[in-house]
């Protein structure tokens, strides 16, 4: 029995991948609503309490291929140990433009501590919604992606109002929202009907 339970959990530790690190933690609202969502083929959008917005792809290779299509429609640079970087980052919040300056740091935990001010979201037309860009990268390198947001429950309307735009802008009109699982207050009342019955059952 000792060996069996040893093999067991050499097992479980091979086998179980840990929850990434969230780039921002997030306090969402919460629902009775039980869908799952698939773990790999997800573009999740993060809405921060202060507004900030960051973006993260469940499957490496889907961020390779994001990756080198950014770089090829805006130009980006990083060095090797950036670009690597990026591949093993599944939530990030940095503007384009901060991108080189991201991925060009001398070590991982430099980049890890870069200051991430947000994806940033401009609906002005003519201008350049980076939101919506990685999103687009997204839907062209795995076209079953789904998509979910992520928003803090202090988040102001306004700035989820401009995610939601931004997705149905892309041509998004089917998306999650992440939310906390609360108990099913007609199941509770139910359970408590159950278990009243069942009292007056025994008197």
């Amino acid at each position: 029995m000792v060996d069996v339970a040893f093999l067991l959990l050499t097992f479980f530790i091979l086998t179980t991948k840990f929850r990434p690190t969230e780039a921002v933690a997030v306090d969402t609202p919460s629902s009775i609503s039980q869908v799952k969502l698939p773990a790999t083929e997800l573009f999740l959008i993060t809405v921060a309490q202060d507004g900030r917005v960051f973006v993260g792809v469940g499957d490496k290779n889907t961020r390779l291929d994001i990756y080198e299509r950014m770089v090829q429609s805006f130009g980006l640079t990083a060095t090797p140990a950036g670009k690597q970087f990026f591949l093993n980052t599944e939530n990030f919040g940095v503007p384009l433009a901060e991108m080189p300056t991201w991925l060009s740091q001398p070590d991982p935990e430099k980049m890890k501590n870069f200051p991430q001010r947000g994806i940033p979201i401009d609906k002005r037309r003519g201008k350049v919604n980076e939101l919506k860009e990685w999103i687009m990268a997204t839907r062209r390198a795995n076209i079953n992606t789904k998509f979910a947001i992520k928003g803090d429950v202090d988040a102001s309307y306004e700035i989820m109002g401009d995610v939601i735009w931004t997705l149905q802008d892309a041509n998004i009109n089917k998306f999650n929202l992440v939310t906390g699982l609360e108990a099913d207050p007609n199941a509770v009342a139910a359970a408590a009907g159950a278990a009243a019955a069942e009292g007056a059952g025994e008197k």
